[in-house]
């Protein structure tokens, strides 16, 4: 595949969908500033391999100057899927180094009632381990608007807690680096039309533990979003904005920085 075509899927065919949302994040949450060196996480999957020919892309004609390292973890995938993986990154001209990991392993052995939590903590921590090990300062995921807004809905409904995904985290374990979402106004939906588009087959979870079937609550949740978007289009969109227009005037109690504040506490200076 030319790399001329695959820019051009990108930055024209998809540029309103994929292209201005990608740099519309970048801006609005000043995720990358001068000089930053960034870990990109290649999972295998569409969203990962798309973020990475974009912060390529991205970085080809930024008028500052930031490093990128393109990593793959592999936690233990099976020879047919490590091959396909290999395959994209040779068939995108990503030029990603990949490290091995038993995380797999580990979780198949210990984690009896949920292994993707387990799988997603120590993912996280290899992968913060690795950015240190690089001289990284920021590691960029692949997470994208429908992930946003389904973990929204998975926090209220399965924990009692309005808590989102944020653009970008400061590691609280590994001083100095930070966790950035470049995606987080691309749609799952144009992902898939890309990959589409250029007939590409990626990974999707390719978990030995789960044999690659999705959460259940969270293709729960991912169904409820779509069958209420055919009585409005733009709930998505809503559920989103949300986490932008929190009144705290209306709130019963919130919690910041580990400190809980109820709406008692000065109710009777509100007058």
């Amino acid at each position: 595949m030319k790399e001329e075509e695959i820019i051009k899927s990108i930055c024209k065919k998809y540029k309103k969908e994929i292209w201005s949302r990608f740099n519309k994040s970048i801006k609005e949450f000043n995720l990358i500033q001068e000089n930053d060196k960034i870990m990109v996480c290649i999972s295998g999957g569409k969203d990962s391999m798309l973020l990475a020919k974009c912060l390529e892309e991205l970085k080809r004609h930024s008028y500052y100057h930031f490093d990128l390292e393109y990593v793959v973890m592999n936690p233990g995938y099976k020879e047919e899927n490590l091959n396909l993986l290999k395959e994209n990154l040779k068939k995108l001209n990503i030029k990603a180094k990949i490290f091995d990991s038993d995380i797999f392993d580990v979780c198949e052995k210990i984690a009896n009632s949920n292994p993707c939590y387990l799988c997603a903590r120590m993912r996280r921590g290899f992968l913060y381990s690795k950015a240190k090990e690089l001289g990284c300062n920021k590691i960029a995921l692949g997470h994208h608007f429908d992930d946003v807004i389904e973990t929204i809905l998975l926090n209220i409904f399965y924990a009692g807690e309005y808590k989102t995904m944020l653009p970008k985290l400061k590691s609280t374990n590994f001083p100095g680096l930070e966790l950035i979402r470049p995606f987080y106004y691309v749609h799952e939906s144009d992902i898939k039309a890309w990959a589409k588009y250029l007939n590409l087959n990626f990974l999707n979870c390719a978990c030995r533990v789960t044999n690659g079937e999705v959460s259940s609550k969270r293709q729960e949740v991912k169904e409820l979003i779509q069958r209420l978007k055919q009585g409005n289009e733009n709930v998505d969109i809503h559920i989103l904005r949300s986490s932008f227009n929190v009144n705290l005037d209306s709130i019963i109690g919130y919690k910041k920085k580990n400190k809980n504040y109820f709406f008692l506490d000065d109710y009777d200076n509100n007058l």
